[in-house]
């Protein structure tokens, strides 16, 4: 398999004080760096932050302040300043998610090698996730209209992560069972078609593209390799 060109959506700031940009330590060199890369951080603010939910709610509550002042016997002027008091928090609580978003994007690293998958995420505390191929039981994908996408990669028993470590880089509502995610990947199908490639080169096997997996599957045999779907 040919290394993939990377371009880290980040940036290459926080090289200063890492060994490798987004890993903890150098790639040895029998390892092969195959893509690299950031969430995109408006997809990230609308999937993971929900963001847009945020606004339509506020929208919402303002429209029913100025009707409720209607109904109570005030006038246009009055309605209108009813619904002013509350543009102000509306304003706040969304530019903080849009905050919050940008930086979970431009401090989050995702790297993936012909072993392993490495997950540099982390506002004010960095956290590195070392997940091994032979730890995935199968990776799925998630695409959107936009191109962008999530993969989301199921562990094997006794490989799981607490979901507060890896949120918001873990699949929605698998609490129990957390999967770590790689979200708002710019040009998802892509990186999909390689991640396949290299858990099955992991496994020994030729590698094959993209394939449904029925949804009970949940382990796999021995020398077989982790599965990849799409969602």
């Amino acid at each position: 398999m040919k290394a993939a060109n990377f371009t880290p959506t980040g940036g290459g700031e926080d090289h200063d004080f890492e060994p490798a940009y987004g890993l903890p330590e150098k790639l040895p060199k029998s390892e092969r760096l195959l893509w690299q890369g950031s969430p995109d951080w408006k997809r990230l603010t609308r999937s993971a932050l929900h963001v847009r939910g945020l606004a339509v709610y506020f929208a919402v509550l303002i429209l029913w302040r100025g009707a409720n002042t209607l109904a109570g016997g005030g006038g246009a002027l009055d309605a209108l300043v009813a619904m002013a008091w509350l543009v102000p928090l509306a304003s706040l609580a969304i530019a903080t998610l849009l905050f919050l978003g940008w930086l979970a994007a431009r401090t989050s690293v995702y790297t993936i090698t012909d072993r392993r998958i490495v997950m540099r995420v982390g506002i004010v505390l960095t956290v590195t996730f070392n997940l091994p191929y032979s730890a995935i039981d199968s990776a799925s994908l998630h695409q959107n209209a936009d191109g962008t996408g999530d993969i989301a990669l199921a562990l094997r028993d006794g490989a799981q992560i607490a979901y507060v470590h890896l949120w918001p880089h873990a699949r929605p509502w698998h609490v129990k069972r957390t999967q770590p995610m790689l979200r708002a990947l710019p040009h998802a199908r892509e990186v999909a078609a390689l991640l396949s490639g290299a858990l099955a080169e992991s496994a020994g096997l030729p590698r094959r593209g993209l394939h449904a997996v029925p949804p009970a599957a949940g382990t796999r045999g021995p020398g077989e390799a982790p599965q990849a779907m799409t969602a």
